[in-house]
């Protein structure tokens, strides 16, 4: 049976791989994101591009070290109307981040690449629309509270599949997406891979 290279240390994305019978071994890309986010900011680049790039920046880093394994690369980004958000550093940039989204619609988005001999094979790029609610900084600071700090980190600031799911009024989009992997058009696309 196929088995592909997760270039990620994200728990989540393993758990989502192992959960649609996606045979994985992980090899985190460890790629400086912020230097490439930096770049790519610095050129005017979209939340959407960023996120592709990331993506695919990570698998080709590892599937160069693989031959003929198929790795996948993948990263999330949350986009407040063009300006990307990225995952807290801290418990203070997290609270920063609820607050920019308080109240507010942004889109997260998840994009997934699939590398071979260190180049692109296929890629997908997905959002997700979400309405955060309306709540006052103690709300907040109660749910940051509740929050491990693995999870916090790990995450953007919500994790739609536990606590998350109470800052919002609506989430409209793939659950798979928001926790960082569309898994259906991975699933598809290995399915007819020869």
């Amino acid at each position: 049976m196929l088995k592909i290279i997760l270039a990620s240390q994200s728990k989540v994305r393993k758990k989502i791989l192992d959960d649609h019978n996606i045979l994985n071994e992980v090899k985190p890309s460890n790629v400086d994101e912020d230097v490439v986010k930096l770049s790519l900011l610095k050129e005017k680049a979209s939340p959407e591009l960023i996120s592709k790039n990331l993506a695919e920046l990570k698998a080709n880093k590892i599937s160069g070290k693989f031959s003929d394994k198929l790795v996948l690369g993948a990263d999330s980004v949350i986009d407040l109307d063009g300006e990307l958000i990225s995952k807290p550093e801290n418990r203070e940039e997290a609270l920063e981040i609820l607050k920019k989204l308080n109240g507010k619609k942004h889109h997260l988005i998840s994009s997934v690449c699939i590398s071979k001999n260190g180049s692109m094979v296929w890629n997908h790029t997905d959002k997700a629309i979400l309405t955060m609610k309306k709540m006052e900084e103690n709300e907040l600071k109660s749910y940051l509270a509740k929050i491990s700090d693995e999870a916090l980190y790990s995450y953007n600031v919500y994790q739609i599949e536990g606590e998350g799911r109470n800052l919002f009024l609506s989430i409209n989009g793939n659950e798979n997406t928001i926790m960082g992997l569309p898994v259906e058009k991975i699933k598809k696309y290995l399915d007819n891979y020869k």
